[in-house]
């Protein structure tokens, strides 16, 4: 007898068009649709042609209209400010309206770019809405990017407005967002008409007459605007990520299929229901901002969380639990990283004990590989399912996950359970060829993509296929290697380029990390291949010790390598690890192996314009050069 995930794959797979035509009717349309997939440009496939929607209608104004006007939508909360608000749906419809209008005073309308580079304050959600409202296309940049990345993504979207703040805040550090507003403008081809800028208290802006508008003394004289009905297959958003020639890529989301696909997953993936508050710990610079702090909570009428803090620092490791208790958080996604920094300061979840978490249901995992050691870990403090699931930019929704809403599957470590409905997730050979159950190869998914995933890169179809179309024809190329058993769950090991070979052997440094991870005292690893004369590449790790550990460096790291070989075997040549303070990460949480590669290879590198903190480079750096690895910095 089928489940309900079973009865709801199988049907997304067979007959797309029925199972997302039924899925749409969750939501508002001006216009039905004329066909719901359109494949008569492959492989450029569109969603819901011929039918007109608006985002911002089915976000706020729907649930309005349905009498929920006075529910809570969005709960913001800063620690580092120690600011609690909350709006309920009309009052963030009227923000969000009253914004729109001086978008379009300013000269805004359907189509038009406009770049919002803001902090975790809610008026980077605002400001998100209001372009959605007026049909305008919002390319967010997360606060802080270094000018130049700034000053790429200006000439690459051409806003002809920029909506700013004059600061954001990284733990108890000020961080003006001005200065590199305008020496972005300054050195980009593009420029934009205007710039509003929120001034917030603890940093006030110096503003250029002419070019600059204060956001509060703006929305003063505002006249609210209405919702502007776009087709289904019109741009949303542009949200750039990295690329590999340096240049980033431009991932265009559109309207109508991310509406269906986004509320469906917030009930079959999250199981969140009307009214419930769910709360993704990320950033709205980053998809999972987009995707579940701002539009997917809001379509199924659920209160979202915007959180201004970390999760260690603002003010302690225990700040997770607070935020959750206090505001009834039925769901919560983040990446294991926080997870990692709270265990390596409160190792036995001491300051969990202070907090009611009864309301807390399922805490849901993504953004990097969840180690077993961290996933049992908080299943144990918890005491509820701890959910890994997959995805990527360019998909922004679950490629993979246990759909919570659907049917539970018992949850294998190292996986993020099975491919969710809609997505025919694939193993192949470098020759396209599907690989028998556990066997690791590239991950793929047939196409078509569901609803919600790119459609393209901004005005370049060339780059959208050369990237993810060209290696593995009929296939989205994931960039992920890892493998599917036979139970049907997948187990993504590693991005494809960090499968190494050593001495004719491909291994996946995942699997090493799950290993490293499971000692007792290290609280989050990393291991890379770096190249080797003999073998080709061999596998170093770094590890990051918990708090208090007393033991010596050199025995945890002899303790490592024997269960390295213990598991995995001789073939892995493991044989070198370092215990470090920390590792080079973005401000997103993930480790930044490429870079660590490129320093033990002494391979010139540039410094990721989202790292977190520069000087973790240099401390990699110096401990690579203590075991004979490390060449100086080129670039």
């Amino acid at each position: 007898m089928t489940n309900p995930y079973e009865a709801a794959f199988e049907q997304s797979i067979h007959d797309p068009e029925g199972f997302w035509a039924k899925a749409a009717e969750d939501c508002h349309w001006y216009k039905r649709w004329d066909k719901v997939l359109d494949d008569s440009n492959k492989p450029f496939y569109r969603w819901f042609t011929g039918g007109r929607i608006n985002t911002c209608y089915n976000a706020l104004d729907y649930h309005i209209d349905q009498g929920r006007g006075e529910n809570l939508a969005l709960i913001y909360d800063s620690p580092v400010t120690d600011t609690i608000r909350k709006y309920t749906y009309t009052a963030l419809r009227d923000e969000v309206a009253g914004f729109a209008g001086v978008l379009r005073a300013h000269g805004v309308e359907k189509g038009d770019r406009v770049l919002i580079y803001m902090p975790m304050i809610p008026e980077a959600a605002v400001a998100m809405l209001a372009c959605a409202r007026i049909g305008a296309i919002h390319s967010v940049v997360f606060g802080g990017f270094a000018a130049m990345e700034l000053a790429t993504r200006i000439n690459d979207a051409k806003p002809r407005v920029i909506v700013s703040a004059s600061c954001g805040i990284e733990v108890k550090k000020v961080i003006p967002y001005k200065p590199l507003l305008d020496s972005a403008i300054s050195m980009s081809a593009s420029k934009p008409e205007k710039c509003i800028i929120f001034q917030r208290s603890m940093e006030k802006a110096s503003m250029a007459t002419g070019r600059d508008i204060d956001w509060s003394e703006a929305m003063t004289t505002a006249s609210p605007a209405d919702c502007v009905p776009v087709a289904a297959t019109d741009p949303l958003y542009i949200l750039y990520t990295s690329g590999t020639t340096g240049q980033p890529k431009g991932v265009v989301r559109d309207n109508g299929g991310h509406v269906v696909a986004l509320k469906w997953s917030m009930k079959n993936i999250y199981d969140m229901d009307i009214g419930d508050v769910f709360w993704a710990a990320s950033d709205v610079g980053w998809v999972v901002g987009h995707s579940y702090i701002v539009y997917a909570p809001l379509f199924k009428g659920c209160t979202t969380v915007l959180f201004e803090g970390k999760p260690v620092g603002t003010p302690d490791a225990g700040v997770f639990w607070r935020v959750i208790s206090e505001h009834k958080v039925k769901a919560m996604f983040t990446a294991p990283t926080a997870f990692r920094a709270i265990k390596r300061e409160d190792p036995k979840a001491e300051r969990m004990k202070q907090h009611d978490l009864s309301h807390f249901k399922t805490l849901f995992l993504a953004g990097e590989r969840t180690d077993p050691n961290t996933l049992h870990w908080a299943e144990d403090a918890l005491n509820v399912p701890v959910i890994d699931h997959w995805w990527q930019t360019e998909t922004g929704w679950a490629i993979c996950a246990n759909c919570m809403g659907l049917h539970a599957f018992p949850v294998k470590e190292g996986s993020p359970t099975k491919p969710a409905p809609g997505w025919n997730l694939q193993v192949v050979d470098i020759s396209n060829r599907q690989m028998a159950a556990g066997e690791i190869g590239a991950l793929v998914v047939k196409l078509p993509l569901p609803p919600g995933a790119l459609p393209t890169l901004w005005q370049n179809d060339d780059r959208y296929v050369e990237s993810y179309l060209k290696e593995f024809p009929g296939y989205y190329k994931t960039a992920d290697a890892g493998f599917i058993d036979s139970d049907g769950y997948a187990f993504v090991m590693s991005r494809t380029d960090d499968i190494i070979n050593v001495a004719g052997h491909r291994l996946s440094t995942g699997a090493m990390e799950e290993v490293l991870s499971d000692h007792p005292d290290v609280a989050e690893c990393a291991v890379l291949g770096v190249d080797d004369d003999l073998k080709g590449q061999v596998p170093v790790g770094f590890m990051v010790l918990k708090a208090g550990v007393s033991k010596p460096d050199e025995e945890i790291v002899k303790e490592a390598i024997r269960m390295i070989r213990d598991r995995i075997g001789p073939v892995a040549a493991f044989k070198t690890a370092l215990v470090v303070k920390r590792l080079p990460k973005t401000r997103s949480g993930k480790i930044l192996r490429g870079t660590i590669q490129k320093i033990a290879d002494n391979k010139e590198y540039k410094v990721p314009a989202t790292i977190d903190d520069p000087t973790t480079l240099d401390e990699m750096e110096a401990a690579l050069k203590d075991i004979g690895y490390a060449g100086a910095r080129k670039t």
